[in-house]
């Protein structure tokens, strides 16, 4: 006869492998996007110029998926700029990032929701979920100025646990103005270069990567305060 008990630990373990699959394949697309580059950037870039007068729209489809399959966003924003420009660019760089911003947890959240609360527990859970109905929205816009933070896989994790995607967007938005200005300035740099766009891409990324690295660590001091 089947002890009752082991219920929630069976629960816990499938749950655990769940998410475990999940990391996994996100691991070996990160390997073969970013460091393997199976992807050609530079030949999508040129397919998508082909288009004409609907490459601007046709290049936030294509980098809104190539993003959440982890190619690095500055590739994808340098290639922006480099094809419509700093102002353009940046609009194309935006409206990318908030499709892949959705797409990402979307997939997330169909993923590794249920397998996130099952792990948590049903108290835990609903504490997260306390805590995404008041600052959902400017998680999402603080992790946007942390440097060093792969947005998609931000945005994989914010959706299994399970941050609306109306703050999704709207926190990619507000939180990814700064990079999307200063790496799609880096990519129109390449075809005519501009010292005073440099120099505020360079003013704009070091100001940012100070607010965010000052946000993150006054927001774990705060966390360990309240453990």
């Amino acid at each position: 006869m089947t002890d009752p008990t082991d219920a929630p630990e069976t629960s816990k373990r499938r749950a655990l492998a769940r998410l475990a699959l999940v990391v996994a394949v996100l691991a070996v697309l990160f390997y073969l996007t970013a460091i393997a580059r199976v992807i050609d950037v530079e030949a999508v870039r040129d397919l998508i110029e082909s288009t004409g007068p609907l490459a601007p729209l046709t290049y936030v489809g294509v980098s809104a998926v190539l993003g959440a399959l982890l190619v690095p966003g500055p590739l994808l924003a340098a290639g922006s700029g480099f094809l419509f420009g700093p102002v353009v660019g940046t609009v194309v760089t935006l409206g990318a990032t908030v499709g892949n911003a959705l797409i990402s947890a979307y997939v997330g959240r169909r993923a590794g929701r249920q397998s996130a609360r099952t792990l948590l527990g049903t108290q835990r859970a609903e504490q997260v979920d306390r805590l995404i109905e008041r600052g959902g929205l400017w998680a999402v816009v603080g992790q946007r100025f942390v440097p060093g933070i792969s947005d998609s896989l931000a945005s994989y994790a914010f959706g299994a646990f399970g941050v609306p995607l109306w703050q999704m967007a709207a926190g990619a938005f507000i939180g990814s103005m700064p990079r999307a200005f200063v790496y799609t300035v880096v990519g129109s740099s390449i075809g005519e270069f501009s010292a005073p766009l440099a120099f505020a891409a360079a003013a704009v990324w070091c100001v940012t990567a100070v607010i965010g690295a000052f946000a993150a660590h006054r927001g774990w001091r705060r966390w360990r305060a309240r453990q």
